[in-house]
C-alpha cells in the first residue's frame, strides 16, 4: 500500500495543504487564508491544523510536513535555521517536532536556512522546500528565482545553497499601491507591456531606486508619461532591479530557472530576456509535491 503524507505551505497571509504519495502524486488539495497573522496566538495553531484535517477529511494518523513560517518566531514553533552548509536533500533528517501535545507525534516542520557571508546574513523559510523538489527533479546547478512577497535569488551548487538574496518586491510593490504619493497612479494595468518594459529599461540605468521611484509621479504630473502605464512601469523597475544586480554575477546568456505562478513567471521570463539572460520555468506544484515526497522517507 502507497504510504501518504499531508504537506502545508504556512505562509504569512495564506496557507495551502497537499495530500501527498510516495510517487509525488497528490491526491488531494485545499487552499484557505488561515496564514500565521490569521491564525494569531501560538496556541491556535493546533486547532486550526485540526480545522484543516478536518476540511480535507485526513485523520491524525497521516504525518504532516509544516513549512514556511508556520516555523518562525512569530508561528507555531520556532525552529532554528541550518547553515547553508547542510545540502538540501539532508532536510528530511533536519526535521522539528512540533513540541506541543497532542500534536507532535505526527508533525513535524521543516528548517529554514540562514546564509551568511561576512558581516552580511539572509534567510529563507518556506523556499527551501521547493528548492529540494527542484533538486530532486535534476536542478541541482545554477541560479534559481523564487518571486513572490520576497524573491529569492539562490544559486546552487552540487544540490547546496551557495549564496540567497533575497529582495522585498512584492511587499514594496505592494506597500506602494495601497499608500503613498503613488498609490493614486497605481490603477492601471500592471502587465502592460510597453510601460514594463520602460521600467526594465530604467533599471537597467543603474539610478538609485528611490530616486526612479518618485521620478514616475513625477513623469505623470508633467504629463510626459502615461498614467495608465505608471503600475507595469513601477513593476518593471522593481522587478528589474533584481536583475540588474543579478546580472553582475551571471554570464552573458546565462540561465536563471524561476519557480513562480504563471503570471509571475512570465513577468520574470520577460525580464530575463532584456537583460540578456535564458529563463527556463518550473511549475511550483509540481516543485512542492516532489519535496513533500522526500519526507515520506523521513
Amino acid at each position: 500500500m502507497d504510504k501518504t503524507i499531508l504537506g502545508v505551505d504556512w505562509g504569512t497571509s495564506n496557507r495551502r495543504a497537499y495530500l501527498i504519495d510516495q510517487h509525488a502524486n497528490c491526491l488531494a488539495e485545499y487552499e484557505d487564508d488561515q496564514g500565521m497573522l490569521a491564525v494569531g496566538e501560538r496556541d491556535r495553531f493546533g486547532p486550526s491544523l485540526d480545522a484543516l484535517r478536518s476540511a480535507m477529511g485526513i485523520d491524525t494518523t497521516i504525518p504532516v510536513i509544516l513549512s514556511g513560517m508556520v516555523g518562525s518566531a512569530s508561528g507555531w514553533q520556532e525552529v532554528n535555521y541550518l547553515d547553508t552548509s547542510v545540502p538540501l536533500t539532508a532536510l528530511p533528517s533536519h526535521l522539528a517536532p512540533v513540541g506541543a501535545a497532542p500534536w507532535s507525534a505526527n508533525c513535524r516542520i521543516v528548517p529554514g536556512y540562514a546564509y551568511r557571508r561576512g558581516p552580511s546574513i539572509d534567510v529563507m523559510r518556506g523556499e527551501e522546500t521547493q528548492l529540494l523538489g527542484a533538486v530532486v527533479l535534476g536542478q541541482r546547478d545554477g541560479w534559481l528565482v523564487l518571486p513572490g512577497t520576497h524573491s529569492k535569488w539562490v544559486l546552487l551548487q552540487d544540490g547546496a545553497v551557495d549564496s540567497l538574496s533575497t529582495y522585498m518586491t512584492g511587499e514594496l510593490y505592494a506597500m506602494l499601491s495601497k499608500g503613498g504619493t503613488l498609490s493614486s497612479l497605481m490603477g492601471g494595468d500592471s502587465s502592460d507591456a510597453a510601460g514594463f518594459t520602460a521600467g526594465l529599461d530604467q533599471a537597467g540605468a543603474g539610478e538609485p531606486l528611490t530616486n526612479t521611484l518618485f521620478r514616475v509621479r513625477a513623469g505623470v504630473v508633467s504629463r510626459s508619461a502615461p498614467v495608465e502605464q505608471a503600475a507595469a512601469f513601477v513593476s518593471g523597475l522593481l522587478i528589474g532591479a533584481e536583475f540588474a544586480a543579478a546580472a553582475r554575477s551571471l554570464p552573458a546568456g546565462g540561465t536563471v530557472t524561476v519557480i513562480g505562478s504563471p503570471a509571475l513567471a512570465k513577468r520574470y521570463a520577460v525580464a530575463a530576456r532584456h537583460f540578456g539572460l535564458q529563463c527556463q520555468v518550473l511549475d511550483p506544484h509540481r516543485v512542492y509535491c516532489t519535496a513533500i515526497s522526500q519526507f515520506i522517507k523521513a
